[in-house]
């Protein structure tokens, strides 16, 4: 059960500022830099060297474009004796190897270790292919290696279950390339496969099943964000590049998945990428009523044809994908061949020598169109090969419903945080039973950050919020989607300048280590906030020598549940959220920062679980300034609580601030047990402001 509440908090009221009237004007310009590589060869079939940005004419939709750069990669295409180990990589091999890599060595200034070399990225889709696949596409990166690898070549291993891990980076050494692909984990991400829902499908013996087309449109998704997150990591580097895609098909679900697959081919173009895809199925023989690796359908279709129909047409569709990926990169795709290797064989030789060409579109318009482009030589008896075009970049206000949906997904994936949007986050924690404990996650932005957008005639504000909770080995253990339509009234939406809004959700979990990362985007300007943080849940059952209590929160503010601005759920008062209680919700100071003007709240829990009954019990709050007590409560003492099996003991503080002298504190609240002899203490900072 989970209960989200947006509310304007009233604590910490900061005026809004004016610009002032001689503020230096700013000028912004956008410049969108194209990367083109050109294989120029003349009848003969060799490469034609020597040429100039001269030499060159680059059009774009028809309009002529200056050329920046231009710069010619001379490969090696004659195979070679097996590359010796430089020194250094002798001395490297006396360490560990690391766990996992996550990046390509980006090009630093100077670094010409790329330059003239062919780069290959083997790249294994492992939750796309059944074990047998995953072994057949193993033993042709082993043969390709082994014999048919040249001096030119580099080659990096990438491989996908959960997420992308650079296994390899590029490097021209055959003994470290062979020892990782063999060190590849056959078996690994199963259970990803596509159910089909037609007349092929397999025949459970259900009444009734699930649609599993929600689950195929993720699962697809995942393949390809996966994938443009592989060509993110090669877009480091300025040389071509080809990704070489082991994959068992990859079948789109209609129009449900365009978005991201234009954002994959997209992301490739950019990133001077290639993909050559391999069906890693090989030459495929159908069974009319399918293998035994399914169960036989059922229905009418088995005598109709209806089944072998749909069974074919789905094989086909798998490979159109991966045919599509190929054409629209520059790219091949292998498909109905057993010899897998000869996949990375055709990549190895769609890359002989080229040129390098850039240059700074005269089209600034952030539109997302494609453009066409077209690049001649004064020779026209030679022949040129390059990509026809690219998709310009969009600015949010172009972006679709599926492109805003997308944009979250990728902030999510992202390694670091995004600070367009100030963004507060506090994580607490009250145990529910002897296994599972209640976290109330709260959410604080400025109000003064948020776009208002007049909206069929009343103030209204629009803000996404999406995260996630990892457990300490990486596994996503909980989530949370949502989008907040805030409707102001006019009074209402004067103040949100100055005002903060508060969100908050919860979770259930186990104790343990975990991860969160939260994104809230303003709707009307794609500004994201991005907050990381981790955090520990006690098991407090195992807590001996002192008092087990949960979280302690500290608020400015009580406010009505009736008065919240957006309520998500049913229920009324949900019983696991215990900031709840008498139709109010207590709101936690995010920034704990308190008013003199406005009593502060505290609320806590302390556990007897085990005991007989409930325990009387103690408990005081202290303001310290540096070494010197400044304030206390006088103590409370509590005989009163929950008779479950925790014996929970809700501990309830209102504080008065008018005699303390605005500035910062330490607030320490003590909890005592008179007769167990146990005691538990918290302190954390606070600031007092007039």
């Amino acid at each position: 059960m989970r209960r989200i509440v947006v509310a304007l908090t009233l604590t910490c009221l900061v005026a809004a500022q004016q610009p002032p009237a001689n503020a230096p004007v700013k000028f912004t310009a956008n410049a969108q830099l194209v990367v083109e590589t050109v294989s120029v060869t003349g009848k003969d079939g060799k490469p034609i060297e020597g040429l100039t940005a001269k030499d060159f004419v680059v059009t774009e939709d028809g309009v002529p474009q200056t050329v920046s750069f231009c710069e010619y990669q001379k490969l090696a295409e004659n195979p070679g004796p097996l590359p010796s180990a430089r020194p250094e990589a002798q001395a490297e091999k006396a360490k560990a190897d690391p766990v996992v890599r996550t990046q390509i060595t980006p090009e630093s200034p100077g670094d010409i270790r790329y330059r003239d070399r062919r780069l290959l990225a083997l790249y294994f889709d492992m939750s796309a292919m059944p074990v047998q696949d995953q072994v057949r596409a193993q033993i042709a990166a082993v043969k390709f290696i082994r014999t048919q690898m040249t001096p030119a070549d580099l080659m990096a291993i990438m491989a996908f279950s959960d997420s992308v891990k650079v296994l390899q980076d590029f490097t021209d050494n055959r003994d470290d390339l062979l020892k990782t692909v063999n060190k590849l984990f056959i078996g690994e991400a199963q259970g990803f496969d596509e159910a089909d829902q037609d007349e092929s499908s397999a025949d459970t013996g259900s009444a009734f099943g699930e649609d599993d087309s929600e689950f195929n449109l993720f699962n697809t998704n995942r393949q390809l964000a996966a994938l443009q997150t592989a060509v993110k990591m090669l877009g480091t580097l300025n040389e071509k590049k080809v990704l070489i895609y082991f994959a068992s098909g990859l079948r789109l679900n209609g129009v449900d998945n365009q978005a991201q697959f234009q954002a994959t081919t997209n992301a490739a173009i950019r990133a001077n990428v290639s993909f050559y895809s391999i069906d890693a199925r090989g030459l495929v023989a159908q069974a009319p009523m399918g293998d035994a690796t399914q169960g036989s359908p059922g229905g009418i279709g088995m005598y109709t044809g209806r089944s072998a129909l749909a069974a074919a047409a789905n094989f086909q569709r798998s490979q159109d994908t991966l045919y599509a990926l190929a054409a629209d990169t520059g790219g091949k795709a292998l498909l109905d061949n057993n010899d897998l290797a000869a996949g990375v064989v055709q990549a190895q030789q769609s890359i002989s020598s080229y040129y390098i060409i850039g240059y700074y579109s005269a089209n600034a318009a952030l539109d997302g169109r494609f453009r066409r482009i077209r690049i001649t030589y004064s020779d026209p008896s030679a022949r040129l090969a390059y990509r026809q075009g690219y998709y310009a970049g969009k600015v949010f206000s172009k972006f679709t419903s599926a492109d805003k949906e997308r944009q979250l997904q990728d902030a999510l994936m992202l390694g670091d945080p995004i600070t367009e949007l100030t963004i507060q986050l506090e994580v607490d924690y009250f145990q529910l039973n002897s296994a599972e404990y209640f976290i109330p996650v709260v959410a604080k932005i400025p109000g003064s950050e948020l776009a208002l957008a007049r909206k069929g005639g009343a103030e209204r504000t629009l803000i996404d919020f999406i995260g996630e909770v990892k457990d300490e080995y990486g596994v996503t253990v909980a989530n949370v989607r949502d989008k907040v339509d805030i409707k102001l009234s006019g009074a209402t939406a004067a103040q949100l300048a100055r005002q903060p809004i508060q969100y908050d959700t919860g979770f259930t979990l186990l104790p343990g280590s975990y991860t969160l990362k939260f994104l809230a985007r303003d709707d009307e300007t794609g500004r994201i906030g991005t907050y990381i943080s981790k955090f520990v849940i006690p098991n407090l059952d195992k807590e001996q020598k002192r008092i087990p209590i949960s979280s302690v929160v500290l608020s400015g503010q009580r406010v009505d549940l009736k008065d919240a601005l957006y309520t998500a759920g049913k229920d009324k008062a949900p019983s696991a959220n215990p900031l709840i209680q008498d139709g109010h919700k207590l709101i936690p100071s995010v920034t704990r920062v308190f008013s003199k003007s406005r009593d502060m709240y505290v609320y806590l829990q302390a556990y007897q679980r085990g005991a007989a009954g409930i325990q009387p019990l103690v408990a005081f709050v202290s303001f310290y300034r540096g070494q010197t007590k400044a304030f206390e409560t006088p103590p409370l003492q509590v005989a009163e609580g929950i008779n479950n099996k925790l014996k929970t003991v809700p501990m309830r503080f209102s504080l008065a601030l008018r005699q303390l002298p605005p500035g910062r504190y330490n607030c320490q609240v003590s909890v005592v047990d008179p007769t167990g002899q146990k005691a538990a203490f918290w302190q954390a900072p606070v600031l007092l402001v007039p």
